[in-house]
């Protein structure tokens, strides 16, 4: 086991709870009272924390890993201050976004992270150069870099936004969408498919078939992003490239599950039993979102989806949890990169739980939304969700901790 990747991935479990704690904040504030904190601002803390905090500062985790079982573990210690970098600054986003919103401390702490993912870009990149045998990963990697690198003009301007003052709705919400689409549709699907396809590629050499599936996804990441405003005026110019991208998606991922469906008996040699269960739990979550996706190729859809907000809530908690977070710990859990022992997996399972519970609530109080009916304590329930996946990390949390006591006192 890799002692420098458990370590810091105890700290991404670490950040998760904290991203949980606010969640839970801001589900106690809908349902009883809390005056003396800021809605708004505990709600700009939870999702850029939740997007550098836990889910970008595992990827580069992840992905040092990937280097150094190539290159070699001496590799770990050069991104040891890049990992600070992005923790530092993602602790100061958590905290003065509490204290101010957007304001001159959480602008420049947003900016600071930023530039902690540049520097991160810029030497995985030279540090991916140097692998001599090339693999599909790689193109995966640099494409979720080059993707990571683009979503940050959306934050860029949306800052800009904030700071002048500037009230244009279209605008404000592009921005808002563009930042998120090449986040958790480039950044966050193109790092965690480099990481799956670098096994796949090992254990069932289809090189050919997950090139392809690169290629599709690549060509539909740019376009996809009109489907978050196909309420644009230009949108009608483009609609049919809109269409291609969404069939390109799909396509992809039917690819992707046909090379692993027909080496499915050599994957689970290779992965551990609970970390598969995981995996298909993310695969299912990640199909559910490229329907939902396709569906909203449909105007009259998309503009009814977009005009409630538990629907959006419930769509980007679906590849937040379901997708991204779920895809995570199944790969840590697959490959056995922390100490895999009863109590963490206990801890994953009601956490996994707490997902579940709370998506079809979230997509529940949605579709009642649509036709303007309140569902009774719904806010309580979701409370209780909340609480479960909160209680399920801190289990994750104690069995990481306890493990690491354990180590130091041998």
């Amino acid at each position: 086991m890799n002692s420098f990747i458990s370590k810091w991935l105890s700290i991404s479990i670490l950040n998760l709870l904290f991203v949980a704690a606010l969640g839970l904040i801001l589900r106690y504030k809908i349902a009883y009272s809390l005056p003396f904190l800021d809605q708004k601002n505990i709600l700009h803390s939870h999702s850029h924390f939740a997007f550098s905090g836990w889910i970008s500062q595992t990827l580069m985790i992840l992905m040092i890993y990937y280097l150094s079982r190539i290159l070699g573990q001496e590799i770990n210690n050069r991104y040891r201050w890049l990992l600070y970098a992005n923790l530092i600054s993602s602790y100061g986003m958590m905290i003065t976004f509490i204290i101010q919103g957007y304001g001159l401390y959480s602008i420049s702490f947003s900016t600071l992270n930023i530039f902690a993912f540049y520097a991160f870009a810029y030497y995985f990149w030279k540090d991916l150069n140097k692998i001599k045998e090339k693999s599909t990963s790689i193109l995966w990697f640099k494409a979720a870099l080059i993707f990571g690198l683009i979503s940050s003009f959306g934050a860029f301007y949306l800052a800009y936004m904030m700071a002048n003052k500037m009230t244009n709705q279209d605008m404000y919400l592009s921005s808002i969408y563009f930042f998120l689409h090449f986040q958790y549709n480039g950044w966050f699907l193109f790092a965690g498919l480099g990481l799956l396809t670098d096994k796949l590629e090992i254990i069932t050499g289809e090189r050919k078939k997950l090139y392809r599936a690169f290629q599709l996804f690549c060509f539909a990441c740019i376009p996809a992003y009109f489907l978050s405003i196909l309420w644009m005026e230009f949108i009608s110019n483009i609609y049919i490239l809109l269409i291609a991208a969404v069939i390109a998606q799909l396509v992809a991922w039917i690819i992707i599950l046909k090379v692993y469906y027909k080496s499915r008996s050599l994957m689970r040699q290779k992965i551990t039993n609970y970390g598969k269960i995981l995996l298909i739990l993310a695969a299912l979550a990640f199909t559910i979102k490229l329907l939902l996706q396709s569906g909203s190729i449909h105007p009259e859809l998309s503009h009814l989806s977009y005009g409630f907000r538990p629907i959006i809530i419930g769509y980007l908690h679906l590849v937040l949890l379901g997708v991204t977070s779920i895809f995570l710990l199944g790969f840590i859990v697959s490959f056995e990169l922390v100490s895999v022992n009863k109590l963490l997996i206990w801890g994953i399972s009601i956490f996994v739980g707490g997902v579940i519970i709370n998506e079809l609530l979230l997509m529940t109080q949605g579709l009642a939304a649509l036709s303007y009916t309140a569902i009774p304590y719904i806010n309580e329930m979701l409370l209780t969700a909340a609480i479960i996946l909160f209680g399920g990390i801190l289990i994750m949390l104690i069995s990481r901790f306890t493990f690491l006591k354990q180590a130091q006192n041998r």
